[in-house]
């Protein structure tokens, strides 16, 4: 599609949207400005260029469609965006208008009273119908919708297809088998990583303590408490953390390592395989690697089974603070339509939430397959608890692989420890 065509067709989404009803103001500003600047926030990624220029499209399409009004985004880390959105919730007036989320933030943001309620304008847009389950359910709390859903994201491994056909290795079918082929990568093949692992990357690392039938934490009622401390769930840190050695990924350079940091050291040639997500594969493809990995899903304990993967995903909310209620919220839905999800998964990779622009994207792309079977297998979420937040700003689950592949503490004490975090911060959140 021509670019002027594609902008002609946001602008339509636009237009739609601003018909759609509004709901009597809930914002705390008490105003709804119609001209003005508009702050966004949006997650950095690896390779942020692509996403960069398909937003700079919605932006002027945006501004085109709405005279006197100037759209200002900023790129924030994911590393610290809990401390920056803390910090706009207390004074509103460093806060953005719009920003992007992680979907395991909802509750947290909600509880902090940091989200506007778009309920009535979300179930009003025409598109929102066709949006994943899932999805849908990743922006609701008590009923109630806080946002749109931006993207899904699950995780699968990445492997080097030329380091395995010369060195004759197999795709390994379960966990054993991948941490018998990392370390002979490793030995083959000193200057590599075998497979690539983080001490900081947490929803790398579920998918081994939810395969060997872990959990994260239990609920019920919306109250929860920790397992991460159970008989299972340990079986799953030992799996994790045993690959923090210097015959695959040594400790002191990979315990400090997030998500991006391993997807970067893949992509640049320094690793055998990776456990990265749909959403990486553009920086991949622009890596030293393009046209030498391939994708499948991350296996579980036993063969053919697949581990279950964290269901991922980010969200678009408007800021409770915001003086610009209905340009916000037309914004967002701008940032979160079809058009702009299928431009990104063009972009970035990007699973669209729309079930609709999903099947269309699996059909036209290949690389979408193993993520479209780990989505098929199952998948696992965090506790949809407020207390969440806190738990991963607090970094405790990485504090907890740290210690352990540091030495200073075993399995059963950093998990236990672990464990009692989770439990003073349930607790709190009532």
């Amino acid at each position: 599609m021509k670019p002027s065509v594609r902008i002609a067709a946001l602008l339509t989404v636009l237009v739609t949207a601003a018909c759609a009803p509004q709901t009597s103001a809930n914002s705390s500003s008490g105003k709804d400005e119609k001209t003005g600047t508009l702050r966004v926030w949006l997650f950095q990624e690896v390779g942020n260029d692509p996403k960069r220029k398909v937003v700079d499209s919605v932006v002027a399409a945006f501004e085109k469609a709405h005279d006197g009004t100037e759209v200002e985004v900023e790129y924030i880390p994911v590393e610290t965006r809990a401390q920056r959105v803390k910090a706009a919730f207390n004074d509103p007036e460093s806060a953005p208008d719009v920003m992007e989320y992680g979907n395991t933030d909802t509750a947290g943001h909600v509880r902090d009273g940091g989200l506007l309620d778009v309920t009535e304008e979300f179930t009003a847009w025409k598109e929102s119908r066709s949006t994943d389950p899932t999805a849908r359910q990743s922006v609701t709390v008590d009923g109630r919708i806080y946002g749109a859903p931006f993207y899904v994201g699950v995780r699968a491994l990445y492997y080097r297809t030329d380091v395995f056909a010369e060195l004759g290795l197999e795709v390994p079918r379960t966990m054993a088998e991948l941490a018998t082929t990392a370390r002979a990568i490793r030995a083959a093949r000193p200057g590599l990583y075998g497979l690539v692992v983080g001490g900081a990357y947490t929803y790398g690392a579920m998918p081994f303590v939810w395969a060997y039938g872990g959990e994260i934490a239990t609920g019920r009622n919306g109250s929860y408490t920790a397992a991460i401390d159970s008989p299972a769930a340990r079986k799953g840190i030992k799996a994790y953390t045993s690959l923090f050695t210097d015959d695959n990924c040594p400790a002191a350079k990979c315990a400090g390592m997030g998500g991006n940091d391993t997807v970067t050291a893949f992509a640049a040639g320094r690793a055998g395989m990776a456990i990265g997500g749909d959403f990486s594969h553009t920086a991949v493809e622009a890596g030293k690697v393009k046209g030498k990995y391939a994708v499948v899903p991350l296996p579980g304990v036993t063969s053919g089974s697949i581990a279950p993967a964290f269901a991922g995903g980010n969200n678009i909310g408007v800021l409770k603070s915001t003086s610009h209620r209905t340009l916000a919220v037309e914004l967002m839905e701008a940032l979160a339509s079809k058009r702009t999800q299928a431009r990104l998964f063009d972009a970035m990779g990007f699973l669209p939430t729309f079930t609709d622009e999903r099947d269309r994207a699996a059909a036209r792309e290949p690389f979408v397959k193993p993520f479209a079977r780990t989505l098929a297998a199952g998948t696992r979420f965090v506790p949809a608890s407020p207390a969440w937040s806190r738990i991963d700003s607090q970094l405790v689950l990485p504090t907890m692989f740290q210690e352990i592949v540091s030495g200073r503490k075993d399995v059963a004490a950093a998990s236990a420890e672990a464990a009692r975090k989770m439990n003073d911060a349930f607790g709190s959140a009532g």
